[in-house]
């Protein structure tokens, strides 16, 4: 017996004396061709605290800033052994501490991204010497904690309209038998800010996804979102009137099977508030539109807006147009007729009769899939 806690004694010893030179090794010398590999690939400056390999066996990135797009107190990464061996570059797990990533949008459109280099010039470089492809890498895991996302959007607003996503807490993995299965279970909770980081709502998705068979399980939840913040991109699509306050509650069920996604959602728009309208000239008739006018129209008599409807799409490509989701919504948005009373439907319509007849033909329109 005292040999054998000897044996164990001096492996323990070994075991941790090549760990610590591993760590000097990896601080001294990985740390400079770390940079200076991230520096010739995304074309921006690159700092980094420190390096270090942690047990079982990770690598962990301290401090590490890449221009303005990405900053982390830490980035630790499990790289799989015998991925090496079947030449491809598998990380196990890939966790990002305190992450703050930051993209803008130019006003031509363009995003604030590393540009990779032109075909001339790669051209150039492979007739000089043919190099050989790099290995793919794959990840299985992803762990992000209180992370933010940084949206500014020179675009829509030439003094850069922020769109911030904090507090974001992920873990998104593939499930690990059997190991060709492209199974992946997530889970995302985040809160939307202002720019003065007070809460605007918060959004949580939870589920599984199955990329061979196209399959998917899902429930995403939108909770007490300002929506009246957004209202550079919605513009008069909501309302045709400006609103002062609005409160959006999502919930959605995601669900497909053999890449027929179909997502069954319940729309909730609460507290809403308007401007006040400037009166119309006399004799003047004020114009119409189905599209911006509907949800005034469906509104309940406290301002509150029911809406259950169910989008079909593909989960390889989900795609849908703004005429689409207006004829989905205004489709909901009728079934909310039953629940007023025929006094307040009166009300609503009774500006002129030519408007209502417009309502009727548009709607009839819609019903009959025109």
């Amino acid at each position: 017996m005292k040999k054998i806690n000897k044996i164990m004694l001096w492996f323990l010893i070994i075991f941790f004396s090549i760990f610590i030179l591993v760590n000097i090794a990896v601080s001294l010398f990985a740390k400079p061709i770390l940079i200076k590999q991230l520096e010739k690939n995304l074309k921006l400056h690159t700092s980094l605290g420190s390096i270090s390999v942690g047990l079982p066996f990770s690598i962990n990135l301290n401090n590490l800033e890449i221009g303005d797009l990405f900053r982390a107190d830490q980035v630790s990464v499990t790289p799989n052994v015998f991925g090496f061996f079947a030449g491809k570059i598998i990380l196990s797990n890939m966790t990002l501490v305190n992450p703050v990533i930051k993209l803008e949008q130019a006003s031509d459109g363009s995003l604030s991204l590393p540009k990779p280099e032109s075909k001339d010039k790669q051209g150039q470089k492979q007739g000089q010497k043919q190099k050989q492809k790099p290995a793919p890498i794959y990840l299985t895991s992803l762990i992000i904690k209180n992370g933010k996302f940084t949206f500014i959007d020179r675009k829509i607003d030439p003094t850069g309209y922020k769109i911030i996503l904090g507090r974001i807490n992920a873990n998104i993995a593939k499930i690990m038998l059997p190991p060709s299965s492209l199974k992946t279970n997530f889970n995302v909770v985040l809160d939307f800010l202002n720019p003065d980081t007070q809460k605007l709502g918060g959004l949580n998705f939870s589920g599984w996804i199955d990329f061979g068979p196209k399959d998917m399980d899902g429930v995403l939840s939108i909770k007490d979102l300002d929506l009246t913040y957004f209202s550079p991109y919605y513009g008069n699509f909501i309302s045709s009137k400006k609103l002062l306050s609005a409160r959006l509650n999502i919930s959605a069920l995601f669900k497909s099977k053999n890449n027929a996604l179909d997502i069954a959602t319940n729309f909730r728009l609460s507290d809403l508030t308007y401007a006040p309208q400037e009166e119309q000239p006399e004799g003047e008739l004020p114009e119409f539109n189905l599209a911006q006018n509907a949800l005034d129209l469906f509104t309940d008599e406290h301002g509150n807006l029911i809406l259950d409807f169910n989008i079909s799409t593909k989960l390889d490509n989900p795609n849908i147009t703004i005429g689409e989701l207006e004829k989905i919504i205004l489709k909901a948005a009728a079934k909310n007729l039953s629940r007023q009373s025929p006094e307040t439907l009166i009300k609503k319509v009774s500006d002129n009769i030519e408007q209502f007849k417009a309502i009727g033909k548009n709607l009839e329109s819609i019903f009959k899939g025109e």
